[in-house]
């Protein structure tokens, strides 16, 4: 009986979680609400099915019982009961099926105005390309993958000149207009989701998989991979901007060619000399840092890196939190190299400076700081030297108490609360598996031997 009064509690209590739980599909703002009536439908034959069974085992339970003087009788065939049986069930997985297949004919059909776009994924990264005036995309190889062609773009094919490349995790689209997502993975299997859009596709190594949909609403959606693809798989976030068509065109007129990202300026190190002077006065006449003026080292830094981080500063990326009182007095500094020559010609001279391991102020214990770097290893590197393909930067030889500093400003939001810092708030979100000050300076001391 007691069994039996616990099966109806829990018919009970699923009823009640399932239509009182504040936790169901995120408003939809793409086309595809048939994808939400195959679900609805699957949720009400298998919670029948679920009632119904759970019910009629609780009635089993009580009606037969054991009982003193009453006797079980053996019926191994029933065909009256096999015949419902077999009818209901078909019913209810043809229920199930039938608009799912529906559905399924119209997402492999896509509209022949659709707007074609690749999403690039890679651990743990999305970025994003668009064919040129020429409506068409170029050839893409792996082995042409580097830092300053991280599409794989085949330099020979005059059709690739023209692609739009979108290098960041944030990718614009326009309202009310069908969209063709081509889908690419540079390295595992990854998957495109986007909650709010319904549908979702693998991205699957030497193969280009596909979805599409028509952006309904307008707003910011976060871009998902639903495919466990490494340790970073929680971290590998993007957005989806859906703008009225007028905005959306600006923003794309912004956005590089392959041809233009590959005639980026030559930095000249000699130029780049003069220019450095007034970084000088903070980071040392060697780009050696200073703590005193709360300066990092920079000499030995990977120049995509510092490219980055200038471009952060100049957006108001970083130094717009009023927490980062040191980001705030280098915001303004950066205003000098807004000029993408005069910004190459730094970075150019900065890399001829020599590379010298910066004076120890952290210490911990070096044992436990390499049992909690091995999470860090598989962005930053093995021997914390970065790696460009995961947006790492080379942790190695820099000044520990600016590591130290950045680690809590991660943890406190200080550094990647920022809505355009899709890395920054990797950061924040691996950084708090350190759990206290030690686990910090343990990080840190064993970095300091790398």
């Amino acid at each position: 009986m007691a069994l039996a009064v616990a099966i109806v509690l829990l018919v009970i209590g699923s009823l009640v979680f399932h239509f009182l739980s504040p936790w169901y599909f995120t408003p939809i703002a793409s086309n595809w609400s048939t994808i939400d009536f195959t679900v609805d439908v699957t949720f009400w034959v298998t919670g029948i099915v679920f009632v119904g069974i759970n019910l009629f085992s609780a009635w089993a339970i009580v009606k037969y019982r054991h009982r003193k003087g009453h006797k079980a009788h053996y019926e191994p065939e029933n065909k009256k009961l096999e015949i419902w049986l077999t009818v209901v069930t078909s019913v209810g997985v043809a229920a199930m099926l039938a608009p799912g297949l529906v559905v399924w004919g119209d997402f492999i059909n896509v509209p022949e105005n659709a707007l074609r776009f690749e999403a690039l994924g890679k651990q743990w990264h999305w970025s994003y390309r668009l064919p040129g005036d020429d409506g068409e995309f170029g050839a893409t190889e792996v082995r042409h993958m580097s830092v300053d062609n991280p599409f794989g773009m085949d330099p020979e094919d005059p059709a690739g000149q023209d692609d739009i490349l979108i290098a960041d995790p944030v990718m614009h689209l326009p309202l009310g207009q069908p969209v063709h997502a081509l889908l690419r993975s540079t390295d595992v299997l990854h998957n495109f989701t986007v909650p709010q859009f319904r549908v979702k596709m693998d991205l699957v190594p030497g193969m280009v998989t596909y979805q599409w949909f028509t952006p309904e609403r307008t707003g910011t959606y976060e871009i998902l991979c639903e495919e466990l693809c490494g340790i970073g798989h929680f971290a590998m976030r993007g957005k989806v901007i859906v703008d009225e068509v007028g905005d959306w065109e600006e923003w794309l007129a912004q956005q590089p060619t392959f041809a233009e990202t590959q005639a980026r300026p030559v930095g000249d190190a000699a130029a780049g000399a003069a220019n450095y002077a007034v970084c000088t006065a903070c980071h040392g006449a060697q780009g050696e840092g200073l703590l005193a003026l709360n300066a990092p080292k920079i000499a030995g830094q990977e120049d995509w890196y510092m490219r980055r981080q200038i471009a952060n500063y100049l957006n108001g990326v970083r130094g717009s939190d009023p927490r980062d009182i040191f980001a705030l007095q280098m915001a303004p500094m950066a205003i000098v190299l807004t000029n993408p020559t005069v910004r190459e010609n730094v970075i150019a001279y900065i890399q001829t400076l020599p590379d010298e391991p910066p004076e120890q102020t952290i210490f911990g214990d070096v044992e436990r700081g390499a049992e909690l770097y091995t999470t860090c290893a598989f962005c930053h590197g093995a021997e914390a030297e970065g790696i460009w393909s995961t947006n790492a930067p080379r942790l190695a030889g820099m000044s520990d108490w600016y590591l130290a500093r950045q680690l809590e400003n991660f943890q406190q939001g200080i550094r990647g609360g920022h809505e355009a810092d899709v890395y920054g708030d990797q950061m924040y979100m691996m950084a708090n598996i350190l759990k206290d000050e030690d686990a910090i300076n343990d990080i840190i001391a064993y970095i300091n031997t790398l």
